[in-house]
Order: C-alpha cells, then sequence, then structure tokens
C-alpha cells in the first residue's frame, strides 16, 4: 500500500464498514442514555430526570421526560438496526438538540463545567446529522428489506 493510498484511499466497502460500526455504537449509546431514564441501567431513573426538568422549568416534565426517554429508545435501536435510519437520526438529532439548548443551557461547552456544558449533546446531534445525511450504508436493515 503506497503512503497516498494509505491516507486517501477508500472504497464503498470500507465506507458501509464504517457506517455500520458508527450506526451500531452511537445507536446502543442512545437506547442506554434511554434506559438510563427508565432506571435499567446507570444511577439515574424517571423520577429523578422529571424532578431535573422541573428544576429547568420545562413545561409538562412528566410527559417530556418520557418523550425524551422513548426517542432515545426507539431512535438508538433504528439506528443500530439500520432499520428507518434517517427517522432513527432525525429522532435522536432533535432530542439532542432540545437537551443542548435547554437542558445545558448556561453550562458552556464543556460537559466537566458546573453546571454541565452541552459537549456530549452536541457531538451525539453532530453525528446524528451526519448519519442523517449520509444513510444507513449496505449493511443495514434499510438495504436488505427496501432495495429493488
Amino acid at each position: 500500500m503506497s503512503l497516498h493510498d494509505l491516507f486517501l484511499f477508500t472504497n464503498s466497502q470500507m465506507m458501509d464498514l464504517g457506517l455500520l460500526i458508527l450506526r451500531l455504537f452511537i445507536g446502543i449509546c442512545f437506547v442506554v442514555h434511554g434506559l438510563g431514564k427508565l432506571g435499567i441501567v446507570g444511577t439515574g431513573n424517571m423520577s429523578a430526570f422529571v424532578g431535573w426538568l422541573k428544576s429547568l422549568r420545562v413545561p409538562f416534565p412528566e410527559i417530556q421526560a418520557r418523550i425524551a426517554m422513548l426517542m432515545e429508545l426507539v431512535g438508538g435501536t433504528l439506528i443500530a438496526c439500520g432499520l428507518f435510519t434517517r427517522v432513527g437520526c432525525l429522532m435522536c438529532l432533535s432530542t439532542m438538540l432540545v437537551a443542548a439548548t435547554i437542558g445545558h443551557k448556561g453550562g458552556g461547552y464543556l460537559i466537566t463545567n458546573n453546571p454541565p456544558g452541552n459537549e456530549y449533546t452536541v457531538n451525539l446531534a453532530a453525528i446524528s446529522l451526519a448519519l442523517l445525511l449520509l444513510g444507513p450504508g449496505s449493511y443495514s436493515l434499510d438495504v436488505l428489506l427496501f432495495s429493488i
């Protein structure tokens, strides 16, 4: 392999494999965050999430909390499976944009700030947007089910 190929070469199989890896990891990440809101993984739970939304004066916090949890669970599952991938990306992108603009407002960029910044949510939104633009790749249920 030449130096040129090492730095610049790609092909459709490499792109599809890269999209598969990206979809699996980010999709699972969203699912884990949704499960965390249910108290299944991590230290969080729905009542704590609702309480946090109430402290931010989010309208209808009980409903908003459940919507966020469902968007992460369903959107993340769709992304990971590559099924209705762009729909899943829109679900996760919209959730992260709300989290970045409302949940982490005033925290700056770094997640380590006090209050925590929107670094994590902005990066998750950017990845969701990139996948929305790129599509699922060949290694997906979308291609398996809907290609002619």
